[in-house]
């Protein structure tokens, strides 16, 4: 899969239903796996700042389907 295939998906916390935001970056360690999703929250300012950015662990992802990526995220 590509990072251009994981970014046309949603990602959706499985602790709420509520979109979390698109991936915008992932971080690989330098054995070459993902270890995390860099996630843009949206908002009016997203583009201008880095505020809006969550990081997603690979524990934290519990299913990448079709259409969207579900995560497990508490204190959002």
């Amino acid at each position: 899969m590509r990072l251009s295939d994981l970014q046309r998906k949603d990602v959706i916390n499985i602790n709420d239903g509520r979109k979390i935001g698109v991936i915008i970056d992932v971080n690989i360690s330098m054995e070459g796996n993902m270890t995390s999703l860099v996630v843009d929250g949206g908002g009016f300012f997203s583009k201008f700042s880095s505020h809006n950015e969550l990081e997603i662990g690979w524990s934290q992802i519990k299913k990448i389907g079709e259409d969207v990526i579900l995560v497990s995220v508490d204190n959002l």
